[in-house]
């Protein structure tokens, strides 16, 4: 039952062909707009000594993990509810929890996709590295995704329709690209600054990954606070989770 539930959501989510596209192309277009700079290969003091097209691969791929989470997810069960398609689920056999992990699963597709690709597309097309610290790579991406996602069921949970899951997730969206590091460089930040970057699961996200694809151990306090993010939020989503 839940495969073909999944394979339902899949094929109407790939109708909307412009919304996947986006979490994959805005990534792709910063790589390759700053990619194709003098020196975007050379290592960079104002980067922490990471180049300019190792940062955006790392910056692309947390973008799209918030943009999937954050806009995404809420915007499409936020408009199941206000259709009432949550509530007449619940006079059939399915479950409406198979159709939430089917969302949930799907966008955690599209995020690794997206992944692979900034990994694939950099290193053959700028001779990027690929993360040095392959490992925690992986665990630092599946962390800073499971609390991105859980926030975003969190929003889902309590927006009562779609224009409200838009709007709760932009506002979510442009402060989190902000303490991502997307519009300033984390290392060009104040000192107070970083550290509440540090607290956030996107800019914790970033940061972890950043260090993973130099070769460095990622802070244990940052892996720990996305776990947190993650752990809490799918709570509270579970919760106040309402079917109509």
């Amino acid at each position: 039952m839940f495969s073909k539930i999944l394979a339902v959501e899949f094929r109407m989510r790939m109708r909307e062909v412009l919304t996947p596209l986006f979490a994959v192309a805005l990534p792709l277009a910063l790589l390759f707009g700053f990619g194709l700079m003098p020196d975007a290969d050379q290592p960079s003091k104002d980067l922490g000594g990471e180049t300019t097209t190792e940062y955006m691969a790392v910056l692309g791929t947390g973008i799209a993990f918030a943009i999937l989470s954050l806009i995404m997810l809420p915007s499409v069960l936020s408009d199941y509810r206000e259709r009432g398609v949550l509530r007449r689920m619940r006079a059939t056999p399915v479950r409406p929890s198979a159709l939430l992990t089917a969302q949930l699963a799907i966008n955690a597709g599209a995020a690794a996709v997206t992944a692979a690709i900034m990994i694939v597309v950099g290193a053959a097309a700028f001779g990027t590295p690929v993360p040095r610290g392959f490992g925690w790579f992986l665990l630092a991406a599946v962390l800073c995704l499971l609390a991105l996602l859980a926030v975003g069921s969190l929003v889902s949970a309590v927006v009562p329709n779609g224009r409200a899951g838009n709007a709760v997730g932009a506002l979510l969206f442009f402060p989190s690209m902000f303490l991502g590091g997307v519009y300033i460089p984390y290392d060009q930040m104040p000192h107070t600054l970083q550290r509440i970057c540090d607290l956030t699961p996107l800019g914790a996200g970033i940061r972890t990954m950043r260090d993973a694809w130099m070769g460095h151990t990622p802070h244990p306090y940052q892996l720990v606070i996305m776990a947190v993010y993650a752990v809490v939020a799918t709570g509270g989503a579970a919760r106040l989770f309402r079917w109509e």
